[in-house]
């Protein structure tokens, strides 16, 4: 009995200083390895902002998408060559008649809107090299004997609008060998050519050929020759740039050539046309 009681008050003295001893804290997880940094992006930054205006009423060339953004060929031409300026570029739409001024302004930096050299142009604002040129050309009934030089459709008549550089190159080439019937528009010149009232049309290449893609124009066709005559017809369309931006201007001029030279242009240019407008 007395070994009994003198084993258990053993055992209460080893629980008693095992309870006093202090407990060991539980062991930290081990720390998590740092995360690596991720792999740098192989997009330069933008070194600057732009602001690029259309009318955004000149289809294909330039007019609204579903969302009511600018699109069109115009506007690739110019999303190509923010990339190529290493420009972040934003797009607005205006009316014509505040293009010009809204330049001037400094309410945006270029315009991008089919707008044509000259001279009186020149004199207000800078202007980018040439981007885009569309011909004058001649349009008449498919199947028509017109098919080659300007000069088969002496004594024939032929529709142009009144009062534009089109009109000018007729009066100067056909005045004495053919018919003129001048309309107040190309589009009552072209209806005139599906009511067989006139041979044939002369006017911008680009405007006739998209006219002889819908069903009021599925008569008629492109005819003849090509027609560039600077003088009278124009050197083209240009970005307009206020004139202090020449830097912007010879950035934007590099990379209009580069497209040009390295096959990007003529990709652009053959999702809308047939033929090369430059």
């Amino acid at each position: 009995m007395r070994l009994m009681l003198g084993l258990l008050a053993l055992i209460a003295m080893t629980g008693a200083a095992s309870a006093q001893q202090p407990q060991k804290p539980p062991a930290k997880p081990a720390a998590a390895p740092a995360a690596k940094p991720g792999p740098k992006s192989p997009f330069t930054p933008p070194a600057f902002k732009i602001t690029i205006a259309t009318e955004g009423a000149f289809p294909p060339f330039n007019y609204l998408d579903r969302k009511g953004l600018p699109a069109g060929f115009e506007m690739e031409l110019a999303q190509e060559a923010c990339q190529r300026i290493k420009a972040e570029c934003e797009f607005v739409a205006l009316k014509w008649d505040e293009l010009i001024p809204g330049l001037l302004d400094k309410k945006f930096d270029i315009i991008m809107s089919s707008m044509e050299v000259t001279r009186e142009r020149r004199q207000r604002m800078g202007l980018s090299r040439r981007y885009y040129l569309s011909p004058g050309a001649f349009i008449a009934p498919k199947g028509a004997p017109y098919d080659g030089p300007p000069s088969l459709l002496r004594n024939k008549r032929i529709g142009i609008q009144k009062d534009s550089m089109h009109a000018d190159w007729a009066d100067k080439s056909f005045r004495r060998s053919a018919q003129l019937k001048r309309y107040n528009s190309i589009t009552e010149a072209l209806n005139a050519l599906a009511n067989d009232e006139v041979d044939a049309v002369f006017g911008d290449k680009a405007q006739l050929w998209l006219w002889s893609q819908k069903p009021e124009g599925k008569c008629c066709e492109l005819v003849g020759q090509d027609i560039k005559d600077t003088q009278t017809l124009g050197v083209g369309v240009a970005a307009g740039l206020r004139k202090e931006d020449a830097k912007l201007r010879e950035a934007l001029n590099k990379a209009f050539g580069e497209m040009m030279t390295d096959g990007t242009y003529k990709k652009i240019n053959d999702k809308y046309f047939p033929f090369a407008l430059n």
